[in-house]
């Protein structure tokens, strides 16, 4: 196992029954969003809220038999702090700016190292292959669980990606040829991941939504028909293929689009360019909208359009799904799993403006779909595989696996 000269973590002792569970998590968490941070990482700038794993900690946060400390790094912070809530320590860790990617996450590795030989956990739990987690957890010498959230090989294969997921694809094979233990969501990802790491042990576990949405009362808005789209407003996302169907599709429907996601200026301006200035004042945006937020537009929309070029399994998609609001989705990765053809939604050709297009024009003459309604045994069948208790017994064997393992 591969070490940074200095690193002094010991491995905990074997744990004596009847004792506590402890588990670490790194190395990014969204504090930000917590009611209960302290305010100075409320003011701290909103970056992705991964409310899969605020959903998994509300549900273990006060579960007697496990203690856990949650490792958040970035340059972003004031400054390093530690708070409590429930039986959960919060670790936050102030970084120099531009040096995390650069040093291939080593620096991370030595900060989280300082900080787990005082925590002594039991297991650690690497969130991803971004931010470099699954590397740190591979040179560390504890008992490790990797979840997967994307599949950043996979990704580099379907679109550009930035500097920062660069160099985490770079990391991303040799850590998890390193790795024992990994959990991931859609029958895409076990396939994927499977037939590459054939050492690697692989648990599919479905990250819940936030039970808010599962409460959804709808009543959609049909005329005009209320379209929502949640994600990016960038290329990897596809909005460029949502706003060419519609800018093509002008006029032939009546609509209007709500977009729910932070915006990449540069592209935006390249498509407001490229499309009719009419078009632009059918589309509202909005940003950092709470879970609760997003669950009441929810309410009455008619149907979600989610164009992404390469998505594991998102969790936009899987929020729709169990609120019973239709998608219209492509046919990528593991959201297949969740749209069911004419029961929930309609799935459409990856990047494929014209596919699109047909699929919207289906939509809007099902009786169905075009009335903002679903399936409901289709619904039912989805509020049960997303459980939030499903999640949380799944992960909790994760972690009993991952001890288990030499």
């Amino acid at each position: 196992m591969a070490q940074c000269p200095g690193l002094t973590t010991a491995r905990r002792p074997p744990r004596k029954p009847g004792t506590p569970l402890k588990v670490a998590w790194f190395s990014y968490f969204p504090v930000e969003w917590l009611p209960g941070a302290p305010d100075e990482l409320k003011r701290v700038p909103r970056l992705h809220p991964a409310t899969w794993q605020r959903v998994f900690w509300e549900q273990i946060k006060d579960v007697e038999d496990l203690s856990l400390d949650i490792i958040a790094v970035r340059g972003s912070f004031q400054r390093s702090l530690d708070f409590e809530l429930g039986n959960t320590r919060f670790h936050c860790i102030k970084t120099p700016g531009g040096f995390r990617a650069a040093t291939l996450y080593w620096l991370d590795t030595l900060l989280i190292s300082k900080k787990l030989k005082k925590i002594r956990p039991d297991v650690v739990h690497a969130w991803g292959t971004e931010f470099g987690a699954a590397s740190i957890a591979s040179r560390l010498p504890y008992p490790s669980l990797v979840t997967m959230q994307g599949i950043l090989t996979w990704n580099a294969t379907l679109f550009p990606l930035n500097r920062q997921m660069r160099i985490s694809h770079f990391l991303e094979p040799r850590a998890l040829r390193k790795s024992r233990v990994a959990t991931a969501e859609s029958n895409f990802a076990i396939s994927y991941l499977g037939s590459r790491y054939p050492g690697l042990k692989l648990i599919q576990i479905e990250h819940a939504p936030d039970p808010v949405f599962s409460q959804v009362t709808r009543t959609p808005q049909c005329d005009p028909i209320r379209f929502i789209c949640l994600g990016g407003y960038n290329y990897a996302k596809g909005a460029d293929v949502v706003i060419e169907a519609l800018n093509t599709l002008f006029g032939t429907f009546e609509f209007e689009l709500f977009w729910i996601g932070s915006v990449e200026a540069e592209f935006a301006n390249s498509l407001r360019q490229k499309t009719r200035p009419e078009l632009w004042n059918r589309i509202t945006f909005k940003q950092n909208l709470s879970s609760a937020e997003i669950a009441e537009e929810f309410k009455s929309a008619t149907m979600m359009i989610h164009a992404s070029r390469a998505d594991n399994s998102p969790n936009a998609v899987k929020e729709a799904v169990v609120a019973g609001l239709p998608v219209i989705a492509s046919r990528i990765g593991g959201i297949p799993d969740y749209v069911k053809e004419e029961k929930n939604g309609l799935l459409f050709k990856t990047g494929d403006v014209s596919s699109l297009m047909q699929a919207l024009q289906m939509a809007i003459k099902s009786p169905l779909l075009c009335k903002g309604r679903v399936d409901l045994s289709t619904l039912d069948w989805a509020r049960k595989y997303l459980s939030v208790e499903t999640m949380t017994e799944k992960f909790l064997q994760g972690y009993e696996l991952a001890l288990s393992e030499p």
